[in-house]
Parts: structure tokens; C-alpha cells; sequence
């Protein structure tokens, strides 16, 4: 059995290009799609403190296991 798409050059000019690559392979790229942040002064210091406490409720059982939104009310 012969595996054959055709693309019209129309179509490739248009979109400036193709790219094939495997589903895995896209996966990841769309994964690190997400934008990184980075924060200065006391942006960064409050995040810095929200965490740490985050975390040492999180360590001392403090913290709830929720399946959704709702669970909060």
C-alpha cells in the first residue's frame, strides 16, 4: 500500500511552508508553548514568600486534594 499526500503548492506558498513531524514530537513543542515569566524586586520576593508557604502547608497535611473547582465552595 503506497502512503501519499498531495499538497497543493498553492497552499504551501500561502502558509509560507509545511512541516511534518511525528505526533510526539508535536506534543512536546506545543507543551513548552506556554510562556515563562520572570519577575524582579518585590513581584518576585511576594511570589517567592506565597510559595514557601504554599509548600510548607502542603508538607504539614494543610492542604486539600481537589477533583475540581466546585470542591472549593
Amino acid at each position: 500500500m503506497n502512503n501519499v499526500i498531495t499538497i497543493r503548492k498553492e497552499s504551501v506558498e500561502k502558509h509560507e511552508g509545511v512541516v511534518v513531524l511525528p505526533v510526539k514530537k508535536y506534543k512536546e513543542l506545543i507543551a513548552r508553548v506556554v510562556p515563562t515569566f520572570y519577575l524582579k524586586g518585590k513581584k518576585a520576593e511576594k511570589l517567592d514568600k506565597l510559595v514557601k508557604e504554599g509548600l510548607r502547608e502542603y508538607k504539614a497535611g494543610k492542604t486539600k486534594r481537589l477533583k475540581s473547582l466546585a470542591d472549593l465552595a
